[in-house]
């Protein structure tokens, strides 16, 4: 099943499938390390949603909500 990692509850996890969005946010996102493949763990969310921390490659990464949207994911 494919889902957006802006969708994720937190403790869910799933595998990068694919990046959407525009050249910058792209780059940006692959430089950080989410890449198709990559296992990625929602550790926690904002109070208003916005940034959400993820668990990527055994660190820690914080995401705005529009950039957790562009990543696709299987779960």
């Amino acid at each position: 099943m494919e889902r957006r990692l802006d969708s994720f509850s937190p403790g869910q996890k799933g595998v990068v499938k694919s990046i959407d969005g525009d050249c910058k946010i792209k780059r940006r996102l692959f430089d950080m390390g989410l890449t198709p493949g990559a296992e990625v763990v929602l550790r926690k969310v904002a109070p208003l949603g916005d940034p959400v921390e993820v668990t990527l490659r055994g660190y820690e990464l914080s995401l705005r909500k529009a950039e957790a949207h562009a990543v696709l994911t299987e779960v």
